[in-house]
């Protein structure tokens, strides 16, 4: 009984011990707090901008965050559109709002990039900017020039919003470390805003002006970094650091048009068979891509007469674009769109386009690509990522303010190793199979252990019946000696 008393305490202390060794096992507890979130866009920034000039600032945010080789864009790669597939994370075909301009096919009305901004039906057509998402779950949220701003969705806007003005200089370094003031002290700090998005209209000007590969358009990226160095700078001076993320990318590329007898230019009025009579509406003389609605009963002729003219115009009609543009599965586009390789711009009836840079090709074009930086307490440091689609930033968006997302074309798998909660997810994962394994190992050393000490026992017990065993024979033998000398004696 001794013996198994001791055994059994031998066995507690083992297990104790093991258990000390493991470690303690990590509780997790749901955080109900979350970062503020600052979108900022730079209208135009290509992917590779920063190749060719110094940007310390930019390459600090890498350094600190997260870079992208580059994005791709939604097509139509246009500044409404894409920038409202990066509030919605859906495709041009999905949110409708299809073109920089608004149009009426039937009375031939259309309207600037600018004018198109206050059409209200033109944005508000069933799919909500995460400026609306995140405020019907209880956030606050803010919007400065962003495209999309001056409407309201579903009868709501943003909390706090401001549009830009008409003939707005988009190039005035001053008055964009003013809005970044107001953003970060005001909205931010004082109104205690969650998610606020801000958009730059350069270097888009700047390129299509001067075109991509210009000195002005590298004088211009050097004010875009000096901004984002402002930027971060008042961040910090309004105690905002540890708890803002930033997100700085670009709705689209640019890319050089050539012209001057360089190439053989495209211009539909030239190309034999085709006839603008033969078209109720078109969109045109709008950069490399264009919309036509053929009059009843001469859809084929426009489009035979059309396709194949010219080595450098693609031709579809729109159920037959391919997949991977996403421009087909709605009611305003057009029954034939256009698009040009890049280089190439599409004229109407003679050339009335004099941009030096354009965008607008297919979203596949290299030059068509926008750059991505990150960077805030819920991204990695010095990480640069692969490509992914814009698609992808309004998830991510999303769960960055723990939000629950509506229905988008995005996934979220694209972007989270951007994050230090895949990190921590990980290490999770191998501090339970670390946990695990100590268990297992203790529950083995716990059970030879306990068969060392059977043995040890179960030996000390025969030993002891053979020394009794033994004693027992040898008074037998003493007892017979002396009854043998007792006779003998007698």
């Amino acid at each position: 009984m001794c013996g198994w008393i001791m055994l059994w305490t031998a066995a507690v202390c083992l297990c104790l011990c093991v258990c000390s060794l493991a470690g303690p096992i990590p509780v997790h507890r749901g955080v109900s707090e979350h970062s503020k979130l600052l979108l900022v866009s730079f209208d135009g920034f290509r992917w590779d901008y920063d190749r060719d000039v110094d940007t310390p600032h930019l390459d600090a945010m890498a350094k600190d965050g997260v870079k992208a080789t580059y994005v791709t864009p939604a097509f139509l790669t246009v500044t409404s559109p894409t920038h409202f597939t990066i509030l919605t994370g859906k495709y041009i075909e999905n949110h409708g709002v299809i073109h920089n301009m608004w149009f009426n096919s039937s009375t031939w009305e259309k309207k600037s990039y600018y004018k198109s901004q206050f059409v209200n039906e033109w944005w508000d057509n069933g799919s909500l900017p995460i400026w609306i998402t995140a405020q019907r779950q209880g956030l606050k949220a803010g919007s400065l020039h962003f495209p999309g701003t001056a409407s309201t969705y579903q009868g709501e806007s943003a909390v706090v919003r401001e549009v830009e003005p008409e003939n707005y200089n988009y190039s005035n370094e001053t008055a964009w470390q003013e809005n970044i003031d107001k953003v970060m002290k005001s909205w931010f700090r004082e109104q205690d805003l969650d998610f606020v998005s801000m958009y730059f209209g350069e270097p888009d000007s700047t390129g299509h002006k001067y075109g991509p590969d210009s000195p002005q358009r590298r004088t211009m990226v050097q004010q875009v970094d000096r901004t984002v160095g402002y930027l971060r700078s008042a961040a910090e001076k309004n105690g905002l650091s540890e708890r803002l993320n930033i997100i700085i990318t670009a709705d689209h590329g640019m890319s050089t048009v050539y012209r001057n007898g360089l190439v053989d230019e495209i211009i539909l009025s030239k190309i034999p068979g085709f006839s603008f009579r033969d078209l109720d509406f078109h969109i045109v003389d709008f950069g490399p891509a264009g919309l036509l609605l053929p009059k009843e009963g001469r859809l084929d002729k426009v489009f035979n007469a059309l396709k194949g003219a010219h080595p450098h115009l693609h031709v579809y009609k729109k159920e037959e674009i391919p997949a991977h543009l996403h421009y087909s599965h709605n009611d305003r586009i057009l029954p034939i769109i256009l698009w040009a390789d890049p280089g190439y711009v599409i004229n109407g009836y003679f050339p009335v386009q004099f941009h030096k840079g354009e965008h607008g090709y297919d979203n596949q074009a290299l030059d068509m690509k926008p750059f991505f930086r990150a960077t805030g307490p819920d991204f990695q440091k010095n990480l640069e990522v692969g490509p992914f689609e814009t698609v992808n930033i309004y998830p991510l968006m999303c769960h960055l303010l723990k939000i629950t997302p509506e229905p988008n074309d995005g996934h979220l798998n694209a972007t989270r190793h951007m994050l230090t909660s895949s990190i921590q997810t990980e290490n999770e994962g191998s501090s339970g199979d670390d946990i695990l394994s100590s268990v297992f190992i203790g529950l083995g050393s716990v059970a030879g252990f306990l068969v060392i000490v059977f043995v040890v026992l179960l030996s000390r017990g025969i030993h002891k019946r053979r020394r009794n065993k033994s004693r027992s024979t040898d008074e037998g033998e003493i007892d017979k000696c002396h009854t043998e000398t007792k006779q003998t004696t007698f």
